[in-house]
């Protein structure tokens, strides 16, 4: 064997070395949520399934709870420029970059499965759209549980409006803030890692949260009451990954990934036992201290609801571009036209 072929060979030896180390290399994957919370479960499972349908070519693995310090608010800006290789991400926190998508589908302005599993089909379409517009390519989603908005107060029983006005409230989006101070009552946004410290230094009086996901982020340590508001239909969480990346990969990578995503959407995309998770929830905060209140009356939330679609409207029409033409397509698919 002569010397060049000796040194094609080597070359492509090392090549070939190269991009085996390169494929099988460890992707991080950014998760807001608690590795506490199901969900993070799930985008376990996902990446289990990613790397048994790669054969290990692509190794994911879940960094939860904010822990590699990206804010769930700038996915719009690390993702694209690949700061990690794929990332958790909610509509709702991205209203700052990406107004249109903020009001998508506003929790409270959907009452029931119903109307929840006629929504999600264009919801999903409209993600994938808008995130394509910010080089951002959507491998699956993860539907979240129709929840059960309660409050929960540190000090003083609050069952009502008339309670809840004159307290300081944490939210966690601008619908909430608006609709609320419609209503009379002072909200302000505290992310979900900092609301534990509002609420146990009194910045905060009283926060919205699902008592599903409560004993998650330990609320039951800083709350002494808590009551249910309105039922919380959300978009699903989408799982992203920057466009160039995408497209980077072969297609049998592809392949595994969209298969991954699609299964990740079956597991999650059921509601039937929803309401009895609440109730068993209820009565595990109740173990931890938190007494339980009878629910807000008809007509408070009657009058949130309507609140809270009015707003619906408002912002729309004030994020301007796609956002009233996104929210027309979800109220179609409502009926509501």
């Amino acid at each position: 064997m002569n010397t060049v072929s000796k040194w094609m060979i080597g070359g492509l030896s090392a090549s070939l070395l190269s991009v085996s180390v390169a494929q099988a290399a460890e992707w991080r994957f950014n998760n807001f949520l608690p590795e506490t919370r199901p969900e993070t479960k799930q985008l376990e499972q996902f990446a289990a399934d990613v790397k048994a349908k790669t054969d290990g070519e692509i190794d994911i693995k879940v960094f939860s709870g904010s822990s590699l310090g990206l804010k769930n608010t700038d996915v719009l800006r690390f993702l694209p420029r690949g700061a990690v290789d794929m990332s958790l991400a909610w509509a709702n926190y991205l209203g700052r970059d990406a107004e249109s998508l903020s009001t998508v589908m506003v929790q409270g302005t959907i009452g029931s499965v119903d109307e929840l599993d006629a929504a999600l089909p264009v919801v999903k379409d409209i993600y994938a759209e808008e995130f394509s517009d910010w080089d951002v390519a959507t491998i699956g989603y993860v539907a979240l549980p129709m929840l059960e908005a309660s409050i929960f107060c540190r000090e003083e029983p609050v069952n009502s409006l008339d309670d809840l006005r004159g307290k300081k409230l944490r939210v966690w989006a601008k619908d909430q803030v608006d609709t609320f101070r419609r209503l009379g009552i002072s909200a302000q946004i505290i992310p979900q890692e900092e609301m534990y410290v509002a609420m146990k230094t009194g910045v905060v009086d009283c926060a919205v949260y699902p008592a599903l996901y409560a004993h998650t982020v330990s609320l039951q340590e800083v709350t002494e009451y808590a009551a249910y508001l309105y039922p919380m239909a959300s978009g699903p969480y989408i799982l992203g990954m920057s466009q160039r990346k995408w497209q980077s990969l072969p297609e049998k990578h592809q392949q595994a990934l969209s298969e991954a995503g699609d299964a990740i959407w079956e597991r999650t995309n059921s509601y039937e036992d929803d309401h009895n998770k609440e109730l068993a929830a209820r009565a595990k905060l109740q173990e931890g201290g938190v007494q339980w209140l009878d629910d807000f009356s008809e007509k408070d939330r009657e009058e949130f609801t309507a609140a809270i679609t009015e707003v619906w409207g408002e912002l729309a029409e004030e994020a301007g571009g796609k956002a009233p033409e996104y929210r027309e397509r979800v109220l179609a698919a409502l009926g509501r036209k």
